[in-house]
């Protein structure tokens, strides 16, 4: 049997882990506010800015050409700090892009909207050759010359001019660095070592295998066979979106507290554990979101606010599992046990199936979806944890406090042969 002493001290634990992380969703952990809910990357809705469709002025672009252009426009924009940005694919030939906190959409156009520039140079600044001599790039594997172990490098193949422009380029500059440059930026600049001939070529560099891919998507961006072209653009102004950030954080509180409300007058004492165990859900929940950098959109709030309510809905299923219990006439304890492991298996393939869910939104979705997706799936996980741990723990103390009323755990009358 617990005592007195030890179930005070859980319930004080509990209370100051709720408060604990409800410090630090606020504060954050440094000066910089890391980890609280005020360092969660706002998306569009919230913040402003600006949102863009470009689409190929070709009809059919190959998939590889959609990726280098998805990779040419998100490495313009991090080149000029717009980290917050996103970039995904929209059907076949198009491309979305969302800039928060931009407000001059020409001047958002004219950073990302023409297509890129590749440029061999040399050390003399002259041009050798461009993008459009380039066949192709790609990741692959050689051995390394003195070691004999595969390593990553980018392998380029040239177009029938490419190849000779590049084979007189080699021949002039063995010993002397070959500069790759793309929107005045150096991408590389591999050291020529011999002459090379026949319209292929090797970088090598000590890459790691994401570096190399990386380079080659630049080079296959500065060889692109097509322009974008501005389909539409939306702007949000920064007001409308701090406009829907408060409304949907007040729409937020009104529902947690008339959730923590109903809780405390349905369920009474059962009700003031899954309260708290609420409390350290959201302090859980909001530190991961902002510790993954996850971009919080109007439908990632709402995927916030539908945990909760699947949070609750995991205690009610356990507190009504209890009471059945407790009908039957078995002890508090007793109850409390068999409460909750009859409600885990229904708790767990409830979670389940919306956390499939969640993750097919993701891969499928863009934006706004993976936002909800992402939210939706965390607090799924992250509700489990806190119905069938964190509840269980709080309502063993308060047994422990020697609180057997079963009226104040939501019981309308105390069955006879129920003792404790």
């Amino acid at each position: 049997m617990r005592s007195k002493p030890k179930s005070i001290a859980t319930l004080i634990l509990m209370i100051a882990l709720a408060a604990g992380l409800g410090l630090v969703s606020h504060f954050g952990v440094n000066e910089d506010g890391l980890f609280s809910y005020g360092n969660i990357n706002l998306g569009l809705d919230l913040k402003g800015g600006i949102n863009i469709l470009y689409e190929a002025d070709v009809p059919n672009p190959t998939s590889e050409e959609m990726a280098a252009a998805r990779t040419l426009i998100q490495g313009r924009l991090d080149r000029r700090g717009y980290t917050d940005a996103e970039v995904a694919q929209a059907g076949a030939n198009r491309i979305r892009v969302d800039i928060p906190g931009v407000a001059d959409t020409e001047e958002a156009i004219n950073t990302i909207g023409r297509t890129a520039q590749l440029m061999f140079v040399d050390q003399e600044g002259s041009i050798l050759l461009t993008g459009m001599d380039v066949q192709t790039a790609r990741l692959g594997t050689q051995a390394h010359e003195f070691t004999g172990i595969s390593e990553p490098v980018v392998q380029l193949e040239f177009t029938s001019e490419g190849a000779r422009l590049f084979d007189e380029a080699t021949a002039a500059n063995i010993g002397r660095p070959l500069y790759i440059v793309m929107d005045d930026t150096v991408l590389s600049a591999p050291v020529v070592n011999a002459r090379i001939s026949g319209g292929n070529a090797v970088i090598t560099g000590n890459f790691t295998a994401p570096e190399a891919e990386e380079l080659a998507a630049d080079i296959r961006a500065g060889s692109l066979p097509f322009g974008l072209d501005v389909l539409s653009v939306h702007n949000v102004g920064a007001r409308l979106g701090a406009e829907s950030l408060e409304r949907s954080v007040a729409a937020g509180f009104i529902g947690f507290g008339l959730t923590v409300i109903i809780m405390a007058v349905i369920y009474r004492v059962s009700g003031l554990a899954a309260n708290l165990a609420l409390c350290i859900f959201l302090g859980i929940k909001f530190f991961i979101i902002s510790a993954l950098g996850i971009t919080l959109t109007l439908p990632g709030l709402a995927g916030i606010v539908l945990s909760v309510g699947v949070a609750v809905d995991g205690n009610i299923i356990i507190f009504e599992r209890m009471k059945d219990e407790l009908v039957n006439g078995r002890s508090l304890r007793a109850s409390l046990e068999h409460g909750f492991s009859r409600a885990i298996p229904a708790i767990v393939d409830s979670s389940v199936t919306t956390i499939i869910a969640g993750v097919i939104l993701f891969w499928l979705g863009t934006g706004p979806v993976m936002s909800f997706a992402s939210t939706l799936v965390i607090g799924i996980v992250v509700s489990m944890f806190t119905a069938v741990v964190i509840t269980k723990i709080i309502m063993k103390a308060l047994i422990g406090l020697g609180i057997k009323d079963l009226r104040l755990y939501g019981l309308s009358s105390k069955p006879a042969a129920a003792e404790e």
